[in-house]
Order: structure tokens, then sequence, then C-alpha cells
């Protein structure tokens, strides 16, 4: 989620509904849209993901957003991919490790080996996606080639769609560690039309989404997809355009061709079964991928110490979050209002790169304080964000900001955040923050 802080970015290469899910059909991390450098939607993160993201994102100005709104861990790669050996799903090389990591890959290396190691044929993959969906012509890239998705143009006679199947393990190592993996996403971060969340029959969970590839809705591509977790790790992501390619090409028919309950058969199929078994198995960890960081707050604390921090007669219509991060939809009686806050411990190292310019007071006790007002760079027509980031000499920052609507990419409802700047900065500055339990 977005923090207009000011701060110059690189624009970001991937906007479409996938990454606004997170990891979806790209590496994890890597490739998260970040909305100019300052939207993360990431859900299942384990801690060492968490701290590399943190750190990326900090650098550049940005707030982290841990949403459980996606799919996370682990898995992750461009199901779009050729599925070949080199590319391993699309898997996005592992940043290069300091000079006190050099002795021991990182876990995330590790993880990216792991991916690079799956060597599945893709022409089997691609046979147990014709086996279980409705007669039609395909064609499938890279037949010849081994990795862990595939990809194929499907036909029907109704116009030509993209469909793809990627084979994971799951970030959290079993059914239950990883349900926030499929759980929908809330309306204030991802525009979509239908999601259902379901634990199945014996164990396992599923979500089927109906969304948007573009969520500003520049091209009407849409992206149904469904997610299958097992109740033992493993993870079928399905997806489906209504259009020959993932992005670049012009819509080709209204709906993609499948339909939920098509796309449920598709990924809960037991043709899987003996494909994902032969999936490498993941490092060793003894991480808990839904767990804090050391001295990170969670969710539901960050609930609490916001509820006990905002002005009277301003009510939440909805709340959500995860460790480290919080939002809020306010309302005073004028219009909704989207609020969101990041608590994050450890943050002295880049203290130089988010405090070096722009509108910055250092307190009598040596908290810096930045504010930031303009428009939201991602928001819709007449929105605007507001936002203070705060940061202790010890290096413990605590970062909120406010829009004039209820949620990313939709139209301002007021004229002004429901939050002024000195709120804002009273809520930032609480020494509540620091009292709040990790758990």
């Amino acid at each position: 989620m977005p923090l207009n802080d000011g701060s110059q970015h690189d624009d970001a290469p991937h906007e479409g509904f996938e990454e606004e899910l997170g990891a979806v059909l790209r590496s994890t991390g890597e490739g998260f849209s970040t909305d100019g450098g300052r939207e993360l939607v990431a859900g299942g993160l384990t801690r060492g993901r968490r701290r590399l993201v943190r750190r990326r994102l900090a650098v550049t100005g940005g707030v982290l957003a841990l949403a459980a709104v996606g799919i996370g861990g682990v898995y992750g790669g461009s199901l779009l991919g050729t599925g070949g050996p080199a590319k391993a799903a699309g898997v996005a090389a592992a940043p290069k490790p300091t000079t006190a990591e050099t002795t021991e890959p990182s876990l995330e290396e590790k993880r990216r080996q792991a991916m690079q190691q799956a060597q599945i044929p893709v022409k089997d993959i691609a046979a147990a996606i014709q086996a279980n969906t409705p007669a039609g012509k395909w064609q499938f890239e890279n037949l010849d080639g081994k990795g862990q998705s595939a990809l194929g143009i499907y036909d029907d006679g109704g116009g030509k769609a993209a469909v793809s199947v990627g084979l994971y393990r799951s970030g959290g190592g079993d059914g239950e560690a990883g349900a926030g993996q499929v759980e929908c996403p809330s309306k204030v971060h991802v525009d979509f039309d239908k999601c259902t969340s379901d634990r199945l029959p014996g164990g396992d969970r599923l979500m089927v989404i109906q969304g948007y590839e573009y969520p500003d809705r520049r091209e009407d591509t849409k992206n149904w997809r469904a997610v299958l977790l097992t109740k033992d790790g493993f993870l079928v992501d399905a997806s489906e355009y209504n259009a020959p390619a993932q992005k670049g090409a012009a819509v080709s028919r209204e709906n993609p061709p499948f339909t939920a309950t098509q796309l449920k058969a598709l990924v809960t199929a037991d043709d899987w079964r003996p494909l994902l078994e032969q999936l490498p198995e993941g490092p060793k960890t003894d991480v808990d991928p839904g767990g804090a960081m050391p001295g990170e707050t969670g969710g539901p604390e960050i609930q609490s110490t916001l509820r006990s921090l905002l002005p009277k007669g301003v009510q939440v219509k909805e709340k959500g979050g995860d460790y480290g991060y919080g939002f809020a939809v306010l309302d005073d009686g004028k219009g909704k209002s989207l609020f969101e806050i990041n608590v994050q411990p450890d943050m002295g190292d880049v203290a130089g790169d988010l405090f070096g310019s722009g509108d910055v007071t250092t307190l009598p006790d040596g908290r810096k304080v930045k504010i930031t007002q303009g428009t939201a760079e991602k928001g819709g027509s007449g929105v605007v964000s507001w936002g203070v980031d705060t940061m202790t000499p010890e290096g413990f920052r605590v970062v909120v900001s406010a829009m004039n609507a209820g949620g990313h990419r939709q139209d301002a409802t007021r004229a002004e955040p429901a939050l002024t700047v000195e709120q804002l900065k009273a809520i930032a500055l609480s020494p509540k923050w620091q009292k709040a339990p990790a758990k």
C-alpha cells in the first residue's frame, strides 16, 4: 500500500492483478507490484522474506504492508514463463549476499536453488491441464522443457484464452500453517468481482477469485484464478484470462473460458498428486512463516492500540493486517478514509535513506519525524495521501498514512483524509507502539 512520502522511485514494471495479490504469478519478493516503489501487498511471508522485503522497500522510502491477501512463502513464479530449467518458472535471482553472508547461502538463496531444481516435464503438466478442462483446442509452450508450470492457449470456439497452472510447496509447511495463502483479500487493496475461500472435505483449502489483470482497469483483461492448498502443504495455482496472453494482447472474449466450478475441478484433480510429489523439498528451517519477527507487533495488537489512539467520533468500518502492518477504513460521518500503519523494529540501518531528505524534524529525544502530503500516486480521482514517518534513535519505526478514499485506486469520498496531519503525528509518536506485544 502506498505511503506518499515524496520520494522518487523507479516505475514498477508489474501492475497486474496477480501482483496485487502478492507473489501470484511472479517470484516472491522480486515481482511484487510496488506502486512506484511504495506498494506491497503480500501474505504468507517468512521472517526472512519479511526482513528482505522490509529492507528493500525501506531503502526506497516505502512502507511495508503485510496484508494476508496473497500467495507467499516458498512458492512463487511466473506461471506464464516457459517453465524451462534455466528459468525455473520465472524465479528471480536472490539478492547478492553481503560479505558476512558469503560463507553460508541465505534461506532465500536456498529456496531459489530448490525452485530451480524442479524437473517436472512440462508435457506432463500440460496433459493434466488438458485432461481436466472442457474439450477445446490447446497450444502449449515448451512441451519439451522441465519446470513446475505450464502455459497454454485454449480455444473453445469462443475466443482464444491464456491458461496457466503452476505447482509449488507452501511456505507454511502444511495446510494449516499456510492457510493465509488462500484467504480472499480485502477490497480495500484488491478490486475483484467475486472471491470464495473454503475448506474442502478432507482438509484441503481452496480460493477462487475473479478479478482483473490491471487494477486500474486500463484494459479489459480479466484474470480468474483458483488456488488449492493441500493439507500437506502443496499448492496448485491455475489462472485464466479472457485474452490469448496475460498482457499485451487484445481481449478475445467477454470472460475467461472456465467457470469457477470448472477451475475448482481443475486444481482439485487427482492428476496433480504424482506431479506435486516430484517437487523438491524446501530448505529446512525452524522459522514460523506465520509468526512475527523478534520485536514485531502482531496484527490484533496493532488494531487494539490503534483504536485506543483514534480521536472520538471516528468509527472503524473495516480493518485487517498482519505482523507489523494494519489498516482501517475510518469514517467520521463525512465519508470513508483509509488509514494504514507499519510498526517495524530494527530499522536503524536505513534511517539515512528514509530521513535524508524532505520535511524532516528531529525531536529533543532524537526521534526523526518526516511529514508528506500530496496526490496519491495510484489513487482514484481526487485522492490525496498524508503520511508521517517516525523512527527512534534505536531504529524503531512507526509510519502511518491516510487517504481521502476508502481503498486503493478508489475515487475520493471526501475532501481530505479523516485524520489531520497532527493527529497522524500523534498516533505515530505514541509510546504505546513500543509496548504492544508481538504476540
